[in-house]
C-alpha cells in the first residue's frame, strides 16, 4: 500500500464518521528577485506577457509532484508591477510580449496597469515583440516608451472581432429546439440557437466600431501619428517587423540584448543587472526563460475556445485566423 493511501486511510479511521477534508492544492509562494544577466549597476526588471490575454484565471489544477501552481496572467502581471513599484532599485522595465491578443477588457486592463506603473514609478518601459505581438498584444505594447520588434516578429492586426456560434442548423438536424422567455426583443441577441437578424448585426457592429475607435485612438495618442494614417493601418492586417517600422508602429528592430541596451541608455548606465521575479523552484536562468511554465498546446487551444465561444459572444482584440 502506498504511503499516501495509508495516510488517507489512517485519517479516515481517526475521523470516525466525521468528514475529513484534505486540501492538496499547492500553495502559491511570493515572488522573489533573481538576477539573470549582469553583476553590477542599477536593476532592469524583465517581465513577460505570453499567450491568450484574458481576465479569467486558469482553472485549479493539482499535479502530483508539482509544487508550482499556475497563476492567472493579470494576477501575476499586477503582482510584478506592484513589487517593482516598491523597489527604488528598479530603474527600468523591459516587457517581452508574445501574444496574439485576447479579450478587449484584458488588453485594456494590462495597458492601464503598465501605463499607471510607468507614470507612478517614473521608469522607462521598453516593449520587446517576440514571435507574435498582434491585436491585444500590440495594444499592451502601446503603453511602452519604446517598442522593439524582433526581426521575425508579426504584429499589427489592429481591430476588433466578435466570435460567436450558430448551432441552429445542428439543432434542427437533432430535432431539438430552444426557446427563450425574454423581457425585450433584443435580450437574447447573439444566442447560438438562432441566426442574427439584420438589426442585431448592426447593433453588434456599432459596438465593434466603438471598440475599434478606442484602439485607433490609443495608436494616435501613443505613436504620435495622424488619425488618417492610424485608420489606414488599422484594417486588421498583420505586418512584419520591417513593415511595422516603416509605418511607425514600432521604434526599432532588434534582439533582446538590443532592448536591454535601450533600457541602459534610457537610465544612463553603462552596466546593469537584469532581474526577474520568480517563485521558488521556477527555472529562469536567462532572459529568454518565461515567467510561468506554458500549458500544453491542446490545453491552451481548448482554453481559448471555451473562453471565446463557450461563454457567448465576446469582443476581442485578437488575431485568430
Amino acid at each position: 500500500m502506498s504511503t499516501r493511501l495509508t495516510v488517507l486511510l489512517v485519517l479516515s479511521l481517526l475521523g470516525g464518521c466525521s468528514l475529513i477534508s484534505i486540501d492538496l492544492t499547492p500553495r502559491i509562494r511570493s515572488l522573489e528577485e533573481h538576477t539573470v544577466e549582469g553583476t553590477k549597476g542599477p536593476k532592469i526588471l524583465l517581465t513577460d506577457i505570453s499567450g491568450f490575454l484574458s481576465e479569467e484565471g486558469p482553472s485549479p489544477v493539482v499535479v502530483v509532484g508539482t509544487s508550482t501552481p499556475r497563476v492567472g496572467l493579470l494576477v501575476r502581471f499586477r503582482e510584478e508591477l506592484k513589487k517593482a513599484s516598491e523597489d527604488a532599485g528598479i530603474r527600468a522595465l523591459v516587457i517581452r510580449i508574445n501574444s496574439p491578443g485576447g479579450t478587449v477588457t484584458a488588453s485594456d486592463i494590462m495597458f492601464n496597469e503598465l501605463d499607471t506603473f510607468k507614470r507612478s514609478a517614473r521608469v522607462p518601459v521598453i516593449a520587446v515583440m517576440m514571435d507574435v505581438a498582434a491585436s491585444g498584444g500590440y495594444y499592451v505594447a502601446l503603453a511602452a516608451d519604446t517598442i522593439v520588434a524582433h526581426p521575425t516578429s508579426v504584429t499589427g492586426s489592429i481591430g476588433v472581432i466578435m466570435v460567436t456560434m450558430n448551432a441552429e442548423g445542428l439543432m434542427q438536424k437533432l430535432g431539438l429546439t430552444a426557446s427563450a422567455i425574454k423581457s425585450g426583443e433584443r435580450k437574447d441577441m447573439g444566442s447560438p440557437f438562432r441566426a442574427l437578424s439584420d438589426d442585431e448585426r448592426r447593433i453588434f457592429q456599432s459596438v465593434i466600431d466603438g471598440l475599434h475607435g478606442q484602439f485607433v485612438a490609443k495608436v494616435v495618442e501613443t505613436r504620435k501619428i495622424p488619425i488618417e494614417t492610424a485608420r489606414a493601418v488599422a484594417d486588421g492586417r498583420i505586418y512584419t517587423a520591417q513593415q511595422a517600422l516603416e509605418r511607425k508602429l514600432v521604434d526599432r528592430i532588434g534582439y533582446m540584448d538590443d532592448a536591454i541596451a535601450v533600457a541602459r541608455r534610457a537610465i544612463g548606465a553603462d552596466e546593469a543587472r537584469v532581474v526577474v521575479y520568480r517563485r521558488p523552484r521556477e527555472h529562469r536562468e536567462t532572459y529568454y526563460a518565461r515567467a510561468e511554465a506554458p500549458a500544453s498546446s491542446l490545453e491552451a487551444t481548448l482554453t481559448q475556445l471555451s473562453t471565446t465561444v463557450g461563454a457567448g459572444p465576446r469582443f476581442l482584440y485578437l488575431w485568430w485566423p
